[in-house]
């Protein structure tokens, strides 16, 4: 006689669950929290650092824009007058001269157009010329009929110029260069104070000292051809001098006053 299949017996119960711990409790909420809470506050961080000190695209009306386009164009009638000289004098000094502003000045404006290409700005003003310099004395000059901006020849004076040769073309030159580069000096300073962005006030300085030691010079080289520079000249070159020698000049520490003791 088959015996009958042994029945299962009654399930064991389960004995009661073993008490969560703190430590627990912390692997399984506190310290997913508290990682989700850490990525929140170091992205906030990382954003508020961007805006506070991160490299912004410039205004399209602010100074940094408005230099990079007027001294572009101030550039370019420079490296104009330079080219047309080079090809009326045989005098090396005045070549020489002329092929550095050349050289300089096209190469400052593919940097200028670079800037705006890189902030994302149009080469083209969308406002008048020179108006990022509001406040300035450049503001209230009244310009000659056809001139644009301060120090820029007039077109009556580039058709002397090109119709001039040898030495009259060698001291009409260094005469509109010199009052070209005075009023770029003074553009470059008005940068200098309004600007924000660390590679245009780099080269507003460049601009400041180059131009500066070329007016110095083409002052000389007027002398030596028997023409009579500016008669503000040396007033603006000593100017210049004493303001740079301001800026290298350490600062002096202030002595506490012990006269009370």
């Amino acid at each position: 006689m088959t015996e009958p299949a042994e029945r299962p017996g009654p399930a064991a119960t389960a004995g009661p669950a073993a008490p969560t711990t703190p430590r627990d409790r912390w692997r399984s909420f506190g310290a997913p929290a508290l990682a989700a809470v850490t990525i929140v506050a170091l992205c906030l961080g990382a954003l508020v650092g961007w805006l506070a000190f991160g490299d912004r695209a410039p205004d399209d009306g602010g100074a940094d824009a408005g230099f990079a386009r007027d001294m572009s164009e101030h550039h370019a009638q420079a490296v104009q007058m330079s080219t047309l000289v080079m090809q009326r004098t045989e005098d090396e000094d005045v070549r020489r001269l002329a092929v550095d502003i050349t050289n300089n000045q096209a190469f400052e404006r593919g940097m200028m157009a670079t800037w705006l290409q890189d902030w994302g700005l149009p080469r083209a003003r969308g406002g008048d010329r020179m108006e990022w310099m509001a406040g300035h004395d450049h503001m209230d000059m009244d310009l000659p009929a056809g001139v644009v901006m301060p120090g820029m020849a007039s077109p009556t004076e580039i058709q002397e110029l090109t119709d001039a040769s040898g030495g009259e073309a060698e001291v009409l030159f260094l005469e509109l260069m010199t009052t070209h580069h005075l009023a770029g000096v003074e553009m470059a300073e008005a940068a200098l104070d309004t600007a924000d962005q660390p590679e245009v006030l780099a080269a507003a300085q460049r601009m400041v000292d180059a131009q500066t030691g070329e007016v110095t010079l083409m002052r000389d080289m007027l002398v030596e051809r028997d023409a009579e520079p500016r008669e503000d000249i040396d007033a603006w070159l000593a100017e210049q001098e004493a303001e740079a020698a301001q800026d290298d000049s350490p600062a002096v520490p202030v002595q506490p006053d012990h006269s009370d003791h």
